[in-house]
């Protein structure tokens, strides 16, 4: 029996596809038993990234691998304006009196994870090894006003969200033309507008986002 041109394509879809979810399969096997000798160090945390950055990317098309997803959710121009007025990861003493610097909420929600390391580590890294992280949205109003507003939303447990509003105009974006935009910088920058399940997500009364059901979706393609 002759299999038909797109019978054939199918088949060699489906080996494709086995093959990369064996080869996840022996990497998480591999990373498990890594981590069961001993607690990942530096150099550890950089390949276990790339790892999971690989198996997010593998579905999608190569191009939307490469670039931060501000990039992918605003555009270049408005992605490095977005970098660039973006506030520093400061910490704020939370009501044990204990310092805490913005943390994805998705990962940490106790005080105890958002404590910043002591020294420069600290716009970086809690002593959880957590990113500090900030929230961001846009609403672009160049057109009708003359600016675009950026917004950006700290989360600290146990104190709840924090807005900082920047407003730019259209020299303000050109300005910032020359900025890079790149995963490693700080504070890590997270786009509301594209993040799966945002306003599903539960929180205590006090913490309560203001932005739920306020923004509206993204699909970056």
């Amino acid at each position: 029996m002759v299999l038909s041109s797109d019978a054939g394509e199918r088949g060699a879809a489906s080996v494709e596809q086995a093959g990369l979810v064996a080869l996840i399969a022996l990497l998480m096997i591999a990373a498990v038993s890594a981590f069961a000798v001993g607690p990942p160090r530096e150099g550890g945390r950089a390949i276990g990234a790339t790892i999971a950055r690989r198996m997010a990317c593998a579905p999608r098309l190569p191009d939307a691998c490469r670039h931060h997803p501000l990039v992918r959710a605003y555009g270049w121009p408005l992605a490095r304006l977005t970098r660039t007025l973006a506030p520093q990861p400061t910490a704020r003493p939370g009501p044990a009196g204990l310092p805490l610097v913005p943390v994805d909420f998705r990962y940490c929600r106790q005080p105890s994870c958002a404590v910043p390391r002591s020294g420069p580590e600290g716009l970086h890294l809690t002593t959880s090894g957590r990113r500090t992280t900030v929230y961001t949205s846009i609403d672009d109003q160049r057109r009708s006003r003359g600016y675009v507003e950026v917004s950006y939303w700290l989360y600290r447990p146990d104190l709840g969200w924090e807005k900082i509003a920047r407003k730019a105009t259209a020299a303000d974006v050109a300005a910032a033309a020359g900025t890079a935009v790149l995963l490693r910088d700080d504070p890590n920058l997270v786009p509301l507008e594209t993040l799966p399940g945002r306003d599903q997500s539960r929180f205590p009364p006090g913490e309560r986002p203001p932005w739920r059901w306020q923004l509206q979706r993204i699909y970056p393609g």
